[in-house]
């Protein structure tokens, strides 16, 4: 009986060591936990924050810098009093020496509300300031025998240009002697467009029909023309339509629209026609022409020097052919790509919905 005795008691201690042993192990855990939640530092020593920009996952949020701009800044004294003036508005011409004297008409039309910036498609620069006093405050990119096009895909990134209401991206053939810069702005504004383009010198030749200007009236968005493929809803070209000789864009459309420009497509042909999805529907009633704030298109075939002759073409010709086939190609990819998107929805194509015209 005594051992019997000593054994139980042996147990009894055993099991009492246990529970206090798991007692004091969830005790434990449970003051770890709750000192973690209310002193996240103590257990936290990386950074990763999900939310942030692809790549800078590893960056406190505060430190971030997800936006640029073009503005020009000093080197030397205090970064925070660099800019006397953040201007709002961003300009930009693709141009060679040859047109000089029409880009300086164009930039004396633009306030110190504008960025400017200058492409040069014929590597020419410096001789720009040796004979303009304000080619030295304007940016200059030069790269040679490329569109207007091709440098926007790649120098206009909207996280560069997100600092501008209005973004101006203009040819150099333009003659401006009607046009006000900042009166246009005013009436794009006034007039809700998101996508917007000068009214063209009816007396010169137009390619299409809405960009002409009219008379006794600040804004028109459709055509007088009645095209049987234009009824019903208004579309390109008889509504929803800008050239894209001297295309304005919102900061949100031109967002849309730099994803839309093809990487070797590089004269932008047809993209006139896919603009409107770049606005919300009903996107003839966000794209215009400014017929207060005209322009004369000089159809200079600049581009059309920098070409070669090959086969027996013309330089001019050369690149009038490779326009033609970019606007094909921009069309059939647009179109096969719409197909795709609703087919993975298993619903049918709208048959509303494609750029051809």
């Amino acid at each position: 009986m005594g051992i019997l005795s000593r054994s139980l008691t042996y147990s009894r201690r055993s099991e009492d060591n246990s529970m206090k042993l798991l007692a004091t192990a969830l005790f434990s855990v449970t003051f770890g936990i709750l000192l973690g939640l209310s002193f996240p530092s103590l257990w936290i020593t990386k950074i990763w924050v999900p939310s942030n920009p692809k790549g800078a996952e590893r960056l406190p949020p505060g430190i971030i810098a997800s936006e640029s701009d073009l503005y020009l800044r000093r080197l030397r004294g205090n970064p925070e009093e660099d800019l006397k003036k953040k201007p709002r508005y961003l300009v930009t011409f693709t141009v060679g020496y040859k047109q000089r004297q029409n880009i300086d008409a164009c930039v004396k039309k633009f306030s110190d509300n504008f960025t400017i910036v200058l492409f040069h498609y014929d590597g020419r620069t410096s001789e720009w300031d040796d004979e303009f006093d304000w080619s030295k405050n304007v940016i200059h990119i030069s790269v040679k025998k490329q569109t207007k096009w091709w440098y926007a895909k790649r120098f206009m990134h909207p996280d560069i240009v997100a600092r501008y209401d209005y973004i101006f991206i203009w040819d150099e053939d333009l003659g401006v002697d009607h046009f006000d810069a900042e009166e246009y702005i005013h009436m794009v504004k006034k007039h809700g467009l998101e996508i917007s383009q000068p009214g063209l010198d009816p007396e010169k030749v137009c390619t299409w029909q809405i960009t002409k200007r009219r008379e006794h009236v600040e804004v028109h968005k459709e055509t007088d023309e009645k095209l049987e493929e234009c009824s019903n809803p208004p579309r390109p070209p008889c509504a929803a339509f800008v050239e894209i000789m001297a295309p304005v864009f919102s900061r949100d459309a031109w967002r849309c629209v730099w994803h839309m420009i093809q990487n070797d497509l590089v004269h932008g042909w047809g993209l006139d026609f896919a603009l409107r999805r770049c606005v919300e529907e009903p996107a003839y009633e966000k794209i215009g022409i400014v017929d207060t704030q005209w322009i004369v298109h000089q159809l200079i075939p600049s581009l059309g020097s920098q070409g070669k002759e090959e086969d027996g073409k013309s330089p001019g010709q050369g690149v009038r052919d490779r326009c033609y086939t970019e606007w094909a190609m921009f069309e059939r990819r647009v179109d096969e790509a719409e197909k795709e998107y609703f087919k993975s929805l298993q619903v049918q194509t709208p048959s509303n919905s494609t750029t051809l015209h």
